[in-house]
């Protein structure tokens, strides 16, 4: 897995992580996993995927969050959008690598 693409992203409240691409197969079948029977994205699985699978430094849990929602939905949205490909149109200045 260490062959694929890393970004590192820091979040609006300044904490750093690093997100690695699982690959264009596992990526598609996180996509398939994640969603309800309408193809709309579940987040609690959403949110186990991008942890379990996508973001890879600092390995996290449900618990590092502890009752900050606003850096979940940053960090979870943020990795989201990398596996999918959605944030290659952004500029390569910060938060890119």
């Amino acid at each position: 897995m260490s062959n694929f693409k890393q970004k590192n992203y820091t979040s609006r409240s300044g904490k750093a992580y690093t997100f690695q691409f699982p690959g264009v197969r596992a990526a598609a079948q996180i996509s398939d996993r994640v969603k309800n029977k309408f193809g709309v994205p579940q987040e609690e699985k959403l949110a186990e995927e991008m942890m379990k699978n996508v973001i890879v430094e600092p390995k996290i849990s449900w618990d590092y969050f502890g009752s900050d929602k606003k850096e979940f939905n940053d960090v979870i949205a943020a990795s989201f959008r990398f596996l999918e490909g959605e944030d290659e149109e952004a500029s390569d200045d910060h938060n890119q690598e």
